[in-house]
């Protein structure tokens, strides 16, 4: 399998949805729509779209019906992007390779923006797919990503990786924090991508578990990079996290064994992967992309 051209190929589709999706920049209010399409096209590896797709492949689905429902993911991801930025949060000037958005535009307008996108991401999955057929699996994709998105999980995370900085190491809270901040938008991607297929509850829960594990995954590799990365390479300053005094696996446990923990998580991916879908499935690729990454 050739995943660079995959990986290409899946973006394309998910950034054309998003054009189609996304209100035009010079459609009042211009400037926060501006500023949307700023955060949405400043790049990005589109990793939980993608994986809606995949995974809705995977269950036996047709992606093509799917891509705008995915790419609502990427709006919420991309709102969550603007406002860890802000300087009440993570107070980051880069990302993506660029200025971040409170410093291109100004801080009111982050916020904004960023409350627009979360918006219009459940105006999109309570759209899309359209037709009967898809009305009963709209409501229950709306309620898994609310709940992945909401205060038991992405923004709880958030809220707890707060509370924890400078605090003293505590393993469970770290893995906690991991899993509800960054962990469940990236297991209700894949569990999104099932729904929408119309899987059976058997093979919706082992994506869905394989979606969690993916999302810690995505995390440990993260913490790592913010350790051995560059600007350059990650598009966003590194050493912020062991600056602040953040929880993370390196901090925790030292490199060695973040990236010790991170190689068996790897293994347990591929092999709930090809139990899924065999082991030439593209999700065991995508996960030993993620494990293996560099920004």
């Amino acid at each position: 399998m050739d995943l660079s051209a995959l990986l290409a190929a899946e973006r394309a589709s998910v950034d054309a949805a998003l054009d189609r999706l996304l209100p035009r920049a010079d459609i009042w209010p211009v400037r926060l729509h501006e500023a949307m399409r700023y955060a949405v096209f400043g790049g990005g590896k589109r990793l939980r779209p993608i994986l809606a797709r995949l995974a809705c492949r995977a269950a036996g689905g047709n992606a093509e019906q799917i891509t705008e429902a995915a790419a609502a993911l990427e709006l919420i991801h991309t709102y969550s992007l603007i406002h860890d930025d802000l300087p009440a949060l993570d107070d980051d000037s880069l990302r993506r390779g660029r200025a971040t958005v409170h410093v291109a535009f100004d801080e009111a307008l982050a916020i904004l923006a960023g409350d627009a996108l979360l918006t219009e991401a459940f105006a999109v999955l309570a759209r899309f797919p359209a037709g009967d057929t898809f009305a009963s699996r709209r409501i229950e994709a709306c309620s898994i990503v609310a709940v992945a998105a909401g205060s038991r999980g992405m923004v709880g995370g958030q809220v707890e990786d707060l509370e924890a900085t400078g605090t003293a190491v505590d393993p469970a809270r770290l893995e906690r924090i991991h899993r509800a901040k960054t962990g469940a938008l990236l297991a209700a991607s894949v569990e999104l991508g099932a729904v929408l297929a119309g899987a059976s509850p058997a093979r919706r829960e082992a994506l869905a578990a394989f979606g969690r594990d993916l999302g810690l995954a995505f995390q440990i590799s993260d913490d790592i990079l913010d350790v051995t990365g560059t600007a350059a390479t990650l598009g966003k300053s590194p050493g912020k996290d062991a600056a602040a005094g953040k929880l993370t696996y390196p901090a925790v446990w030292g490199l060695d064994a973040a990236r010790e923990t991170l190689d068996h998580l790897r293994a347990r991916l591929i092999a709930d992967a090809a139990a899924i879908e065999g082991p030439e499935g593209t999700l065991a690729a995508v996960a030993e992309y993620i494990s293996r990454r560099d920004r």
